[in-house]
């Protein structure tokens, strides 16, 4: 997400580096650029309009600081106010005094309003409540299904109802979800995701029902789900949404596909709302809570390294992490059994192209953005097939593989014996460079938790 514009302010801040002073003419030239840059990601104009002019007020005003060059100003400056349009806070999430927290699930057909309160479940599930779903969307085919499908997949509760011979309407609508109240009170679950009707386009039915459910559930939070790919179109149905409902905000999803981010840039400001979540992915756990000064830093290069630790706190075993580092760095190296885990744990973070959007482009990580395109997510597989075809002998000691075996091995894996060479080579530098660290004193502090440690400092925890 946000390629495109972060590519094009890159460029402006580039151009920047190379002068001396910030002066009214560079910094018109730059403001110009970065209107563009801004509209070509669909950005809304008012919204344009405003960030350039507060930009405009700082960047010749006497907030500017002195001791930073020109570029840095002007990062600094653009940083600052795209966080205030995005909100400065991470949202918080609406808990009820007395359970159930009711939260209703509002959008347009074909924004992933079902997939996200599925997700929102596990979310929720993840962080030590009990969720239970249900579908009110009594006219789409098979949208009752397709919940109870998904439910299944993240193990959340579900109330089904009995809808047999009773019309589709407004009425069965009602009775549905004051029925799966009741069920949620019954069962202990201290949340009721209720995933609405939707429909091609905005209608009078439409927000009538959304009304009507409303009074009846009086929810602690109204999500607009919208599609973030659809752009101001997202931005001027969540309005509409938010005039007749007062929505407490907005999860915008398909973020993984919409390379110029405008929605998201834009919804804030047009509604007043914040964006809660971000869906980026259609697995359960793509769903991550919005915080605006990671996405900002995201936009400007500067990567998202507080995500991925957290990611990585999440996903991987901790204590074979420590026992794979103690290993490699303090002790006679590590097998090519413990090569194999590392290589599991690393699957575990997502494809190597999400890990590393989540570092800096700028700098000493440049090469790394530059080379990103070029991975090839299919190696990691070879190299683990390449380890599985091995022999327990020959995982613990490499030095006993010889031609015949590395034949073998190829053959049994699907490879060649070049392929099973690079990975004995990459493997013996991997042993080499471990050792020297090692020796190099560094493996004594992180034993003592420098850099398992990094991520808990800053971390920040979402509505809880």
């Amino acid at each position: 997400m946000f390629e495109n514009l972060t590519d094009k302010l890159q460029r402006v801040f580039k151009t920047l580096r190379g002068q001396g002073t910030l002066t009214e003419e560079n910094i018109n030239e730059a403001l110009r650029e970065i209107r563009v840059a801004l509209l070509e990601a669909d950005v809304n104009l008012n919204v344009v309009r405003d960030l350039i002019e507060h930009i405009r007020a700082k960047a010749v005003g006497a907030e500017v600081m002195t001791a930073l060059s020109p570029a840095e100003q002007v990062v600094k400056i653009v940083r600052d106010e795209l966080i205030d349009l995005l909100g400065k806070d991470t949202a918080r999430f609406n808990f009820a005094s007395k359970p159930p927290t009711v939260i209703l699930m509002a959008g347009l057909q074909g924004s992933g309003k079902t997939t996200t309160a599925a997700k929102l479940a596990a979310w929720l599930k993840k962080g030590g409540h009990r969720p239970m779903l249900v579908s009110v969307d009594v006219y789409r085919p098979a949208a009752r299904e397709q919940l109870k499908v998904i439910a299944k997949q993240v193990e959340a509760k579900l109330y089904e109802g009995d809808t047999k011979g009773e019309a589709a309407g407004s009425a069965l609508v009602e009775r549905l979800a004051k029925e799966a109240r009741r069920e949620a009170v019954i069962m202990g679950c201290d949340t009721l995701i209720v995933d609405t009707a939707g429909r091609l386009h905005i209608d009078q039915d439409l927000m009538a029902e959304m009304e009507s459910l409303k009074k009846l559930l009086s929810p602690q939070e109204i999500l607009f789900v919208a599609d973030a790919m659809t752009g101001q179109d997202a931005v001027n149905s969540a309005l509409d949404f938010h005039k007749r409902l007062s929505l407490t905000g907005v999860v915008l999803t398909k973020m993984d596909g919409d390379a110029r981010g405008g929605a998201a840039l834009s919804i804030r400001h047009v509604t007043g709302q914040p964006i809660k979540f971000l869906g980026v992915g259609e697995k359960p756990d793509a769903f991550d809570p919005f915080h605006p000064d990671r996405i900002v830093s995201r936009i400007l290069g500067m990567g998202d390294v507080l995500s991925l630790i957290e990611k990585a706190e999440e996903k991987l075993d901790r204590k074979k992490s420590e026992e794979f580092a103690k290993k490699a760095l303090l002790g006679d190296g590590f097998t090519l059994e413990d090569f194999r885990e590392q290589l599991k744990q690393i699957k575990k973070l997502g494809s190597m192209e999400s890990i590393l959007k989540m570092l800096p482009s700028v700098g000493p990580f440049a090469g790394l953005q530059q080379a990103r395109q070029n991975i090839d997510e299919k190696q990691f597989t070879r190299l683990e097939a390449i380890i599985n075809s091995m022999t327990a002998k020959e995982r613990r000691n490499h030095e006993i593989i010889s031609g015949s075996r590395r034949k073998r091995i190829a053959a049994g894996s699907g490879t060649t014996v070049q392929d099973v060479n690079q990975l004995l080579r990459q493997y013996a530098q991997m042993s080499k460079m471990f050792k020297q660290m090692g020796r190099g004193g560094l493996a004594k502090s992180m034993m003592r938790g420098g850099l398992a440690g990094m991520g808990r400092g800053g971390r920040q925890r979402f509505g809880r």
